[in-house]
């Protein structure tokens, strides 16, 4: 506007004139007073596609919060100052801040199913081994598979559509499993059923990838933590990045107070409990487990933090893949592991299984001179007769009883374990 009006002024024929509408018209502090205010421009985190695997779907988990990442409602912990970046994109895992109302945050983890590394190398051989190319369209070479293609025409997700995939929660699948799967499977907005009508062939394609690649994000949504599970709660997936409430792993407590490390050994007999024997009758193990497997929440809560070796055996229908059927393999079955990698047979899982491997790779280090004696030498005659029962379930039964025993008194009631406090100065149970 103020151009205009220099031209405009410029034909005036009075030369006073001329310099008196210059000066009004022209000046920029004039101009500063009558022109409106620009709005402040928020900064806006830069995403890219690649960095959340959006480009890589369908061959992804899905898409379910995706949005609160474009709103800058999940926010990596950095972000909290005003250097913008994204972090590495090599790491597995990130901290994160989640909100839904932009005032109130909360921790969250961030996690891929795999390393990138992994992802990178699964992704070329799906190339290469389909299409035979260097680069490809994931979503079309998978969707010409014989697996997906029988995925496509199938009503019902049923134990020969998973045979084969290397995830331990599908190597002993029953009917009951796998319908609970579909039917509480969170990245479909109309899930309740057990059959797949309600499922797009993108969605059919998502959940086989999320099953072949790593079951985790399955398992924290068809076992929630409302229902009184020991996982972490699901917030939703973006390509292929999953998001969850955070924990704390148990690594970072090995150094703690004895009174901690008590409660802590203690909370993990009670989970391997639970997870052995509970209302619908699924027995849960682990295949491994190392200092992340678990994690424990703020308020000293202790939940399995990561679900990726657990294996689930139904109590009530068994297995129902007949002789040879796990043994039958395609790209789904090679996209994390070696595909000459053995499967461990249904029947050699032992109810004691992941007593046994607790006992010898985390409880040590746990309660590893933690107490004096003569406790800390019972403490360590117990964990070793339980870690050394490979073949005795009763003496490992026997051994975890009078661990939890010694320990229980050994904890304390206070607000580090808000998790049962107070209660726990009311009630005998805590």
């Amino acid at each position: 506007m103020g151009r205009w009006i220099c031209c405009l002024c410029s034909r005036v024929a009075d030369p006073l004139m001329l310099l008196l509408v210059l000066a009004l018209s022209c000046s920029p502090f004039t101009a500063a007073t009558t022109s409106p205010s620009v709005p402040h421009v928020k900064p806006s985190y830069s995403f890219g596609r690649t960095f959340l695997g959006l480009d890589k779907c369908n061959a992804c988990i899905g898409t379910s919060i995706c949005k609160k990442f474009f709103k800058e409602e999940i926010r990596f912990d950095t972000w909290l100052s005003s250097h913008l970046k994204l972090p590495p994109s090599y790491l597995l895992s990130y901290s994160g801040n989640y909100t839904d109302d932009a005032k109130s945050w909360r921790l969250v983890d961030i996690t891929r199913l795999t390393s990138k590394y992994q992802h990178d190398r699964a992704d070329k051989r799906i190339c290469t081994s389909l299409l035979k190319t260097k680069t490809c369209s994931l979503e079309r070479a998978l969707r010409r598979t014989q697996r997906f293609q029988k995925w496509l025409r199938a009503k019902r997700l049923t134990p020969d559509l998973v045979q084969g995939l290397s995830s331990p929660m599908l190597r002993c699948p029953s009917q009951r499993l796998l319908d609970r799967i579909v039917r509480r499977y969170a990245e479909v907005p109309d899930a309740g059923s057990i059959y797949m009508d309600h499922l797009t062939d993108r969605d059919k394609l998502r959940l086989l990838y999320t099953l072949a690649v790593n079951s985790h994000p399955i398992l924290l949504q068809i076992f929630p933590d409302v229902e009184g599970w020991p996982f972490p709660r699901y917030l939703g997936s973006c390509g292929r990045l999953v998001v969850s409430a955070s924990t704390q792993p148990l690594r970072d407590f090995y150094s703690a107070a004895p009174e901690v490390a008590a409660d802590l050994a203690l909370q993990l007999l009670t989970v391997l409990r639970s997870m052995g024997n509970n209302d619908l009758n699924y027995f849960f193990y682990f295949t491994h487990v190392d200092a992340g497997t678990f994690g424990v929440f703020s308020n000293g809560h202790l939940f399995i933090r990561d679900a990726s070796t657990l294996g689930i055996i139904d109590k009530e229908e068994g297995s129902q893949l007949i002789d040879g059927q796990q043994e039958h393999k395609d790209i789904f079955s090679c996209l994390t592991v070696d595909c000459q990698s053995a499967f461990v047979s249904c029947d050699s899982i032992r109810e004691k299984h992941s007593l046994v491997m607790v006992c010898q790779e985390l409880l040590p280090k746990l309660l590893k001179g933690k107490f004096l004696q003569p406790v800390q030498e019972k403490i360590d005659s117990f964990l070793q007769h339980c870690a050394s029962g490979l073949t005795d379930d009763q003496g490992v039964n026997e051994a975890i009883a009078k661990l939890a025993e010694i320990l229980k008194p050994l904890r304390s009631c206070d607000s580090r374990f808000a998790y049962r406090y107070p209660d726990c100065k009311y009630s005998d149970k805590y």
